[in-house]
């Protein structure tokens, strides 16, 4: 029995990340009694049972035949959806922001789920419109409606996740969104158009007190940040300074002096970079950096490859997904970008973050396998792709 033909480097870069960031979650928790009641070990076990989890949901979508996932994606998308109304009706606020739902005693947070769901959702649209005006060739700009459905399919998640309101998922969304776009042959005025209007929309809001003042206040320190050291400038010094107490090799693993008196705020979550810096220094910090590169380089490997429009832009928005988050998070950091709160991919301590990203890899293994399938019937015709015009 022949092994599957996946995409062996993604699945190494992505076992490693998980490794790594299982490592790094257990050193930043190892020492806070006040999280982990004095049983060090207690944040190990529970992002290993994330990480099982999170494969198996890989795994399962990773072998469901590629119709069935066309199937399932709208039901995946209403799913999403549902999940964010719930959250404002019933949901948890955590750090300001209404984005979790308690469940027994798991915690899910449906904007991670989003994510996913906007990506496919967008998709399957394009996709869906392209299988109707079949004999279109590659390179075709995408129509008004193409567009305008797109825009009305991710609006709608995220002007629930506005609502909550969830800053960081929201810049995250805004890029996916973006890169789908620009994948489906979105016209390059539009994009333009689009971008601005998502500047002024963020102006406006920002002016007309829509914001919640700690998240102006992250932006305020952001922009300078002595502003306020020990109020919203905190953790961006804090983090700053344990990334920079590592040096090139770094203090060791368990060892970090930052890391083990707790002064990195949520160092578990969405400051889990400043351990690896401070601990496993610059070549450490540059390994994950690489091994994340490598994640989305594969991604867009598999969206290059694929003769099918629906895992062609499915591939480019997970792409961009993982690439600007994985930039914003490194970049609050290392204080290039305001803090918003958003988990490093397949690093950070989280089920949903966890199980979201391992659903997207599936996606991906998925695509990668279905463009393997009909080698023979590319080489037998020329290639003509579904896309619209």
């Amino acid at each position: 029995m022949r092994l599957p033909r996946l995409d062996w480097l993604l699945m190494v870069a992505v076992l490693a990340l998980l490794t790594l960031g299982t490592l790094l979650v257990w050193s930043a928790t190892s020492h806070r009694a006040d999280l982990t009641g004095g049983d060090t070990t207690a944040y190990l076990r529970k992002q290993l049972v994330n990480v099982v989890i999170g494969l198996v949901l890989m795994g399962t979508v990773l072998l469901t035949d590629h119709r069935w996932v066309r199937i399932v994606a709208p039901l995946v998308y209403l799913g999403s959806v549902a999940g964010l109304v719930l959250v404002l009706a019933m949901g948890t606020t955590i750090n300001g922001s209404r984005s979790w739902l308690q469940l027994g005693g798991m915690s899910i947070q449906p904007s991670e789920f989003a994510k996913l769901a906007v990506v496919i959702g967008m998709a399957l649209w394009v996709a869906e419109r392209a299988d109707v005006r079949r004999g279109r060739v590659v390179g075709s700009r995408g129509s008004v409606g193409d567009v305008v459905g797109m825009l009305v399919i991710a609006g709608v998640p995220t002007a629930l996740i506005l609502l909550q309101p969830d800053l960081g998922t929201m810049l995250v969304l805004s890029a996916t969104v973006l890169g789908v776009l620009a994948a489906s042959g979105a016209p390059r005025r539009w994009l333009g158009l689009l971008a601005a209007g998502g500047v002024t929309a963020a102006v406006a809001a920002v002016a007309a007190g829509f914001l919640k003042q700690y998240q102006v206040d992250r932006f305020l320190a952001f922009t300078n940040p002595d502003l306020d050291p020990r109020g919203a400038g905190y953790n961006v010094e804090q983090a700053r300074i344990a990334i920079g107490n590592g040096g090139i090799f770094g203090q060791g693993l368990f060892d970090g002096s930052q890391t083990r008196a707790g002064f990195v705020p949520e160092q578990h979550t969405d400051f889990v970079f400043t351990v690896a810096g401070e601990e496993l220094g610059l070549v450490g910090a540059g390994v994950l950096i690489a091994l994340l590169a490598v994640v989305i380089w594969r991604a867009l490997a598999i969206a290059a490859r694929t003769d099918d429009v629906f895992g062609r832009l499915a591939a480019a928005g997970i792409a961009c997904w993982f690439g600007f988050q994985a930039f914003q998070n490194v970049g609050m950091c290392l204080g290039i970008m305001p803090v918003t709160g958003v988990p490093l991919p397949f690093v950070s301590y989280g089920g949903s973050s966890m199980f979201a990203g391992l659903l997207a890899i599936g996606l991906l293994q998925n695509i990668h396998l279905r463009a393997q399938a009909a080698p023979a019937a590319r080489l037998g015709t020329p290639s003509r792709v579904l896309v619209p015009r």
